[in-house]
């Protein structure tokens, strides 16, 4: 074959090779770019697989069934937070939430572009200022083995996730934990020993990527007194994290938010100041009979975290908005009776 016959064959090779390769490229659906680095507006939709698996629908303003976490985001939502159970039941509103489960919603978040944060409660189910129960193959062991639990469990959860493609932006280390967590080896009257088993979480977690962002969670988000107790606690003992998380309910408060939103600004600003660490409201929720009072919480509250002092403010997370009163029984979902969500989550739209 002379070299002008050469030259034509080569290129007739390259342009076939290139007609196949965009061929290729136009059928296969990349997952949506995540984008970081901006303000956190989402949603704890723990229950979402749960109410999907029991056939519950879920229906754009217009009437048009569509997936619930692509109507959250088209609400302004860029965030899914998701809890872990250790070895959880079958109940469909208090079980659920293994590992398996959560990776797999996970994913489905991440391929929307929406940004991942995992809440780990180290119990079977709830855990909470109330509720700190270990999880029942933990119930013997000694606390030097609740050290090792905790960081197998985490390590064990984050490698399952990394491994399926997703790497969470935060990781909460226990869920509302004022009064400690793993009771009753960590109770918060001995908070050295819960120190130890948060430092865990933080080791586990940054051993597998050093970026993840540690959250440290307690609830009553305008209660100055009681941020400053336990952070200050927190310090005196070493604990390591990198945010502070708060819940904010108005409805659990017995009070509007009216009254309580400045001094949620005001804890917003001082744990800046006070430790140096970003915050973020991971829990917020309001009576969803109370369409327009609970968009202008909403609105309150994103404000609020907006207006923490150098960007320190990172986020809103509203939990459960999907959990439609008559499948949960929640009273501050945020979704209506005809499968659509409510226009108070319009707040996040901004």
């Amino acid at each position: 074959m002379n070299n002008s016959n050469s030259k034509v064959v080569l290129q007739l090779t390259l342009l076939i090779s290139m007609l196949f390769s965009s061929c290729s490229k136009s059928q296969t659906t990349d997952p949506t770019p995540i984008i970081t680095n901006t303000f956190a507006k989402g949603a704890d939709v723990g229950w979402l697989s749960q109410m999907e698996a029991t056939g519950y629908r879920f229906y754009d303003a217009d009437g048009t069934e569509k997936n619930g976490l692509q109507l959250l985001k088209d609400r302004g939502m860029n965030t899914i937070r998701l809890r872990v159970f250790v070895n959880p039941s079958n109940d469909r509103i208090n079980g659920h939430c293994s590992k398996d489960e959560t990776v797999a919603m996970a994913v489905r978040a991440k391929n929307l572009g929406m940004r991942i944060m995992i809440d780990f409660h180290y119990s079977d189910t709830w855990a909470d200022p109330a509720h700190q129960t270990k999880p029942a193959a933990w119930a013997n062991h000694t606390f030097s083995t609740l050290l090792t639990d905790v960081y197998n469990h985490t390590f064990e959860v984050l490698t399952a996730l990394k491994t399926a493609g997703v790497t969470p932006e935060w990781v909460q280390v226990g869920n509302e934990i004022p009064g400690g967590m793993l009771w009753p080896e960590g109770n918060y009257t001995n908070f050295g020993q819960l120190a130890q088993l948060l430092n865990k979480g933080y080791d586990a977690t940054k051993a597998i990527d050093p970026t993840i962002k540690v959250i440290i969670h307690i609830d009553q988000g305008n209660n100055n007194s009681r941020f400053r107790w336990f952070f200050d606690n927190a310090r005196t003992n070493n604990v390591k994290y990198d945010v502070i998380g708060l819940s904010y309910y108005p409805y659990w408060l017995n009070s509007d938010y009216t009254v309580t939103i400045a001094d949620l600004q005001n804890n917003l600003n001082d744990m800046v100041t006070r430790y140096n660490k970003e915050v973020m409201v991971v829990e917020v929720g309001g009576d969803y009979t109370l369409v327009q009072n609970t968009k202008d919480m909403l609105t309150a509250t994103i404000n609020a975290v907006r207006n923490v002092p150098n960007q320190k403010g990172l986020g809103v997370i509203y939990w459960e908005p999907e959990g439609e009163k008559t499948w949960s029984g929640y009273q501050l979902n945020c979704w209506q009776s005809n499968g659509k969500p409510s226009t108070a989550l319009d707040a996040f739209r901004n």
